[in-house]
C-alpha cells in the first residue's frame, strides 16, 4: 500500500461503506439460508479483513463469532501461501486447534478479494450448523467433524470430494448443503461490493481508510481506558453446569495503567466436558466486554485490541489446549463477561450492569419425522434477564452479551418440527430486587409429538446472578422433565445427563427458567 494521504471525511464515508457491506452480507446469508438456526435465529456473522487478517469491520451479529474469525485467516496463510491464491478460491474451516475456531458447529468460509489483480481483502462469514447432535464431550474428537482450513473452491471450482466428505459426516446434509450455498452467496456479495468500493475510491485509498479506522479505534480505546482510575481490580465467581459435579471458581484481575489494560484470568485445569474456552474465544469475550464498558461507540475493528493484553494459564478452562472439548464454551464465556463487569464495577460503577443470566442455555432435540422418518435436529438457545443498569431496570427475556441470537417463532417451530410450545412467558420475580430490578428470565414449556432425544446445557443452577450496590441476586436456573424420561437425574439442582422423550408416555417435556 502506498503512503496515501486521506482526509477524515473520506475515512468516515469509506468506514460507513464497509459497515454497509458486512451488514448486507449478513442479510443475504440469513435470507438465503435453509436451516431455522440461521434463517430465523440468525446464528451467523459476517466480516471483512485486511490482507494480514486484521478485522476491518464485523456486522453487529454475534460477538462470540469474532473468536473464530480471529484465528482462521492466520491458519489459512500458514497452510496456503498468498502467492498461490487465485480469484474464486474459498477456504473452509472450523477446528478449534488447527483452524482457529472456537467450537465445531461454527463453520467459517473465507474468500480472498482481488482488486486490480492483487489480493487485498478477505470476505468472511460464519454460520452455526446445528447438526452435530447426540455427541459426547469428553474431548474434541467426540464433538463432530474437525475441518482445518482447506479449499472448498479452487479458482471458482467446487471441490466436490471435500463437500461430500463434510456432508457425509453431517446428520442433516440437506440443511448443510443449502446453508453452505447461502454462505457462498454472502461472501460473493461481499467480494463484489468491496471491489466496487475500490473502483470508486481507489484501492490504495480504501486500504488507507481501513488503516485509519483501526488507528481511530485504538485512540478511542486508549482515551476510554485513560479515564478509568489506575489500579488492579479483582473479581471471582463460581461456575456450575450439567456436565460437571459441583462448582469451580474462575477469577479475573484487571490492571489499568494509563491508557493500557491487562486482563488476567484463571480457573481450574481444563476438564473432560464441553465447556472449555480456546484463547481466541477468550479474546473475543474480552474485546466485547471491555468495549461495552469503556466506550460502546468504538468501531469494531482490530485497532481496539492494541491497548489490551490478555493472559491466562495454558491448559485451564479459560485457555484450553488440545484435545479439550469446547462445544459449550459460550456458557463459560458469558461468565467471563460477568467477571470483567464485576472487576470494573469497582472502578467505574456508573458504566457497569449487574450480572445478567450468566449462561448460554441451549436445548437440542433430535429425532425422526413421523411422516417420512427423515432425521431432524433442532437447536435453540434460551434467553434470560439482563442485569440491572446504574439508572434503569434490566431488560426482560433477552439474549445477552456473547450470544445475541433470536428466538424461533412459535409458528416456525411447530411447522418444521414435531414439537409443540405450550408456554412461553416471563418468570415473575426472577430478577434481583433493588432500586433498579434485574431483568426477568424466560420459561418455555415444550411437548414432543414424536420420540426424540433431548440435551439441555446451561449454568447458574447452583449460584445466582449477583447484584451491585446492595441489589439482590437474581433467580437460579431450573429444568424439569415430566414423565417418560431415561437417563435423567436432578442431582445438585442440575440436569446430569441426556434423555429420551416418548410422547406415548409423556405429554409435557421441559420447563426452562433462567
Amino acid at each position: 500500500m502506498k503512503n496515501t494521504i486521506i482526509d477524515p471525511v473520506t475515512v468516515e464515508v469509506i468506514g460507513s461503506a464497509l459497515s454497509s457491506i458486512v451488514e448486507e452480507m449478513g442479510e443475504a446469508l440469513i435470507r438465503a439460508s435453509y436451516s431455522t438456526n440461521i434463517k430465523e435465529r440468525r446464528d451467523c456473522s459476517t466480516a471483512l479483513f485486511d490482507l494480514a487478517g486484521n478485522t476491518l469491520c464485523q456486522a453487529e451479529h454475534i460477538p462470540m463469532h469474532l473468536g473464530s474469525f480471529l484465528g482462521l485467516i492466520p491458519h489459512i496463510m500458514k497452510r496456503h501461501p498468498i502467492q498461490t491464491m487465485r480469484p474464486g478460491d474459498v477456504f473452509c474451516g472450523n477446528d478449534a486447534y488447527e483452524g482457529g475456531g472456537t467450537h465445531l458447529p461454527d463453520i467459517v468460509l473465507a474468500e480472498p478479494v482481488f482488486v486490480d489483480g492483487e489480493m487485498t481483502f478477505w470476505a468472511v462469514n460464519l454460520a452455526h450448523h446445528a447438526d452435530f447432535a447426540d455427541r459426547g464431550h469428553a474431548h474434541i474428537y467426540q464433538e463432530g467433524l474437525r475441518i482445518p482450513p482447506i479449499h472448498l473452491y479452487k479458482a471458482g471450482e467446487l471441490q466436490t470430494d471435500v463437500q461430500e466428505l463434510i456432508l457425509l459426516n453431517c446428520q442433516v446434509p440437506r440443511e448443510r448443503l443449502s446453508d453452505f450455498r447461502a454462505q457462498m452467496a454472502a461472501n460473493r456479495l461481499g467480494v463484489e461490493r468491496t471491489r466496487a468500493l475500490c473502483a470508486k475510491y481507489g484501492r490504495d485509498t480504501v486500504l488507507a481508510a481501513g488503516a485509519a479506522l483501526q488507528d481511530y479505534a485504538e485512540r478511542k480505546m486508549r482515551a476510554g481506558i485513560g479515564a478509568i482510575p489506575d489500579g488492579t481490580y479483582r473479581f471471582a465467581d463460581t461456575y456450575d453446569c450439567p456436565e460437571i459435579d459441583g462448582e469451580f471458581d474462575v477469577t479475573c484481575a484487571i490492571t489499568v495503567d494509563g491508557d493500557t489494560m491487562h486482563l488476567h484470568f484463571d480457573g481450574p485445569p481444563q476438564i473432560r466436558a464441553g465447556l472449555n474456552m480456546t484463547y481466541t474465544a477468550l479474546l473475543s469475550t474480552v474485546y466485547y466486554a471491555v468495549k461495552a464498558v469503556v466506550d460502546p461507540s468504538i468501531p469494531p475493528n482490530a485497532g481496539l485490541a492494541r491497548p489490551l493484553r490478555v493472559t491466562a494459564p495454558e491448559g485451564t478452562v479459560v485457555n484450553c489446549v488440545h484435545p479439550a472439548a469446547v462445544n459449550g464454551r459460550l456458557s463459560l464465556c458469558q461468565r467471563v463477561v460477568d467477571l470483567i463487569f464485576g472487576a470494573l464495577a469497582q472502578a467505574v460503577p456508573e458504566r457497569v450492569t449487574a450480572a445478567s443470566n450468566g449462561a448460554c442455555f441451549s436445548i437440542t432435540f433430535a429425532g425422526h419425522q413421523p411422516n417420512d422418518n427423515a432425521l431432524w435436529v433442532y437447536l435453540e438457545t434460551i434467553g434470560g434477564g439482563s442485569g440491572a443498569r446504574p439508572t434503569k431496570d434490566g431488560l426482560d427475556g433477552v439474549h445477552v452479551h456473547m450470544t445475541n441470537t433470536s428466538n424461533l417463532p412459535v409458528e416456525a417451530l411447530e411447522t418444521e418440527y414435531p414439537l409443540t410450545l405450550l408456554r412461553y412467558e416471563l418468570v415473575d420475580g426472577s430478577g434481583g430486587a433493588g432500586q433498579w430490578r434485574g431483568g426477568m428470565g424466560l420459561r418455555r414449556v415444550y411437548r414432543a409429538e414424536a420420540p426424540c432425544r433431548v440435551r439441555v446445557d446451561g449454568a447458574r443452577f447452583l449460584s445466582a446472578p449477583w447484584g451491585l450496590a446492595g441489589g439482590e441476586p437474581g433467580g437460579k436456573a431450573n429444568v424439569t422433565l415430566r414423565n417418560g424420561a431415561e437417563k435423567f437425574a436432578h442431582g445438585n439442582g442440575g440436569l446430569r445427563a441426556e434423555g429420551r422423550i416418548d410422547p406415548a408416555a409423556a405429554r409435557e417435556t421441559y420447563r426452562l427458567n433462567d
